[in-house]
């Protein structure tokens, strides 16, 4: 584990490296710093990259995911997400907001137990429903995050050009069309995959016969959150609410998912 540790520092190291370069082009537009940022940026995918494929290797056999492991993922998948954006979509601001949150996930990791544990031992005996639930609920929330980025995004513009404040910050960001078009397409990949995530969930439980678990508190949140999410695309698609009610209703169902998230402290299923 000593390599491990190790590379899992330089990750740490490099990538605050990076978040530095990115803070030094939202501060002050230089594309010097963001050329840097990127480059580091793809130096950690590389190395979260390969520390991953050393966790696989030296868990073939695990029956359990850790959580340590299931934020690893999380982290990897974000920092993912953010190189496909800057370089596909070139939208200001929201690559440096999803790292900081990829940051913080990787780093607040540290204190998981990356030991072998008991974090989803419910699946024991359906071993390959875990990685599909787990693969699926990863992107689901990676896709939820970008969606929540971009809805909050929405209100500091909506709220900026409400008060008539063109400042450099202002003239930097994408229009509120834009802002929203892509927003959309975050909840039309994440609501499908949250939903079929938890129809895995439900279906292993029932074959288990371990029907107790469904009123589970973590269990009754997920799909609480989803029920908001549900109410969301029913209040954009036929109700065709403003952009600015639907960035705070879609800011209040994130919030859902986060306590969602927290819920597992307080859960038996994981």
């Amino acid at each position: 584990m000593v390599t491990q540790n190790w590379l899992y520092d330089a990750i740490l190291y490099i990538y605050a490296l990076s978040l530095l370069f990115y803070f030094s082009d939202f501060m002050n537009a230089s594309r010097r710093a963001k050329r840097m940022g990127t480059g580091l940026l793809i130096f950690v995918w590389v190395l979260q990259t390969g520390y991953l494929v050393i966790r696989m290797v030296s868990h073939l056999q695990m029956t359990t995911v850790t959580p340590f492991e299931y934020w690893l993922g999380f982290s990897w998948l974000l920092v993912t997400i953010s190189l496909v954006i800057s370089r596909f979509i070139q939208i200001n601001f929201i690559v440096f907001f999803v790292n900081v949150i990829g940051f913080a996930v990787l780093a607040l990791n540290l204190y998981s137990n990356p030991g072998d544990g008991e974090s989803l031992a419910v699946w024991d005996t359906t071993r390959e429903l875990l990685y599909i639930h787990i693969s699926l609920v990863l992107c689901a929330y990676a896709a939820l995050t970008i969606g929540a980025l971009f809805a909050g995004m929405y209100l500091v513009l909506h709220n900026q050009l409400k008060r008539k404040r063109w400042s450099s910050f202002v003239r930097r960001l994408p229009s509120l069309d834009l802002i929203e078009r892509y927003g959309d397409r975050a909840v039309i990949i994440g609501v499908p995959l949250l939903a079929m995530s938890l129809a895995i969930a439900v279906t292993s439980l029932l074959v288990e016969g371990r029907t107790a678990l469904l009123l589970d508190w973590k269990v009754l949140s997920s799909f609480a959150t989803l029920i908001m999410y549900i109410i969301y695309v029913y209040q954009r698609a036929m109700l065709r609410r403003p952009g600015l009610q639907l960035a705070r209703l879609y800011m209040f169902a994130f919030g859902m998912l986060i306590l969602n998230l927290l819920s597992n402290y307080f859960s038996s299923f994981h």
